[in-house]
């Protein structure tokens, strides 16, 4: 079957670069690309014409939230709540255990699939909360969620997230980690199982790869461990590091080491290693503030960098920078970690604190942004044939509609996008030929069920942080509104009482 979409403005791809076209044409058969330019005048069994809107290449987000958001009650909080939102280390020891049932999970994994895919995410690797969960991820849970996703037509590269400790909060108010490692190689094991379940599936919507949690949260045997299987089954690995004061302060009381250096040691960084945020480098002010050789580091290793610039600034950081990390020679993608999955609104912010970070206007200008959300994203996955609207490349397309007067003008319609857009204002895509949305629809979604629920289930999950609070706080306590409800105006629920008590 062969169709076409039509529009304004399409970005294409020439000569190794994208490139704009006006009044362009997108055609596709089946799953690839058979046309991409002005005035096509061949056969289509189906045609969109979609007007004043830019078709791009399908965008890429390899740190995808794939849960209920913790950050929208986790971002803000005050120095006397921090440690409340933490595991205490009584609860890690004597009462951990899962906040939702398996079939809630999968609710919860479906409610955000579908997020993806209305924000014009084609393709993602998931990244979930640990904190409601009585350890970390199953074999059984990863396999039903890619059953969603095939469902969808999402393209995940996915496995079970395995940990061997858990960041805790002792009696004494002070942050360390607790370790259980045999869940730890109980986790491997189930990533491994993963592996060979997406090698039978035989879908090339879902890939095996080896997602383990935090560094701090794995110990050098099991970071070892990784290395040998990735190694030996040639996997992607994304780890979660230099990321943050505590990881960096908890590897040098333990090892000796930094996160880089332990990395080298344990063999990790020379595999196809992914490392969502990159933050916490020599050159970051917070560190030692001038470059000691990390960048070029990260860079000899081909090591990607999974840059999240909305989700850092919410938790107060920023990379130091996109435009040092880029000449550096690294390899630079995009995740967005948390709700929205904005790849637009997380674009516009990277550039904008590019701008702020290195003193000039130019630091990181859209463009830059635009290529990580889609060929970084393509060579971080060894897929060349992703991330470009391209003959002979996969048909991964999405479109964003710049047909209302908020939008303001055009110029460049890609940083009117990101200027004055949203990733809300996708209304088609398609995944390796599949149409996923149509008219800003998901074909057999209950979108107002799934909102329903997951607003349910996001009660549940934050009522379940008073059960870990090292001080027992009710969520009132943990999560007061920005302003107090009006004594008449209080919700009505229990819990909600509960709350409005509090204040």
């Amino acid at each position: 079957m062969r169709t076409r979409f039509s529009a304004e403005f399409v970005l294409g791809h020439e000569a190794g670069q994208h490139v704009l076209i006006r009044n362009g044409d997108v055609v596709y058969e089946d799953s690839r690309i058979v046309y991409v330019g002005p005035d096509y005048e061949g056969p289509a069994d189906e045609s969109f014409d979609l007007g004043r809107s830019l078709i791009t290449p399908g965008l890429i987000d390899l740190d995808a939230l794939t849960d209920i958001d913790h950050l929208l009650i986790d971002s803000w909080a005050s120095a006397d709540r921090a440690n409340g939102l933490q595991w205490s280390e009584d609860y890690f020891r004597n009462r951990r255990a899962d906040v939702f049932t398996a079939q809630e999970r999968q609710t919860i994994r479906k409610y955000a699939l579908v997020q993806l895919a209305l924000h014009g995410v084609t393709t993602y690797m998931p990244i979930a909360s640990e904190i409601h969960s009585a350890w970390a991820e199953s074999f059984e849970e990863l396999a039903e969620m890619a059953e969603t996703s095939r469902q969808i037509g999402l393209r995940g590269y996915l496995g079970p997230a395995y940990r061997s400790g858990v960041n805790v909060v002792r009696p004494d108010g002070k942050r360390d980690v607790a370790f259980d490692e045999e869940q730890g190689r109980t986790g491997l094991a189930d990533a491994v199982r993963f592996l060979d379940h997406a090698e039978e599936l035989a879908d090339p919507l879902v890939n095996g790869v080896l997602l383990p949690c935090r560094i701090e949260t794995l110990t050098a045997d099991l970071l070892r461990a990784t290395a040998a299987i990735a190694h030996e089954r040639h996997a992607l690995v994304r780890l979660h590091c230099l990321q943050g004061a505590t990881e960096r302060e908890l590897l040098q009381r333990w090892y000796g080491l930094t996160p880089l250096q332990l990395l080298q040691q344990t063999g990790l960084i020379r595999e196809r290693l992914l490392i969502p945020h990159g933050i916490f480098v020599d050159r970051n002010p917070l560190v030692d503030g001038d470059d000691r050789g990390d960048l070029q580091t990260l860079a000899d290793a081909r090591v990607t960098i999974i840059h999240c610039p909305l989700t850092s600034l919410r938790y107060g950081m920023a990379l130091d920078s996109f435009a040092a990390f880029r000449d550096a020679g690294i390899n630079l993608c995009l995740g967005t970690d948390s709700f929205p999955p904005d790849l637009i609104r997380g674009m516009d912010t990277g550039v904008q604190l590019a701008k702020l970070i290195d003193g000039k206007l130019d630091a990181a200008p859209a463009e830059h942004y635009f290529e990580a959300a889609t060929l970084g994203g393509a060579r971080a996955l060894d897929r060349p044939d992703l991330g470009k609207l391209e003959v002979g490349a996969q048909a991964d397309l999405v479109a964003f509609a710049l047909d209302d007067i908020r939008d303001g003008v055009i110029d460049d319609p890609i940083r009117t996008l990101l200027l004055s857009g949203t990733a809300r204002q996708a209304t088609h895509s398609v995944v390796a030929g599949r149409l996923v949305m149509r008219d800003g629809r998901i074909p057999g979604i209950d979108v107002q069920a799934l909102k329903d629920e997951a607003q349910r289930l996001f009660t549940t999950m934050r009522d379940a942080y008073s059960d870990r609070d090292t001080e027992r706080r009710t969520p009132g306590q943990l999560f007061p509104p920005a302003f107090p409800y009006a004594p008449d105006r209080a919700p009505a629920g229990p819990r909600d009482r509960e709350r409005a008590g509090s204040h």
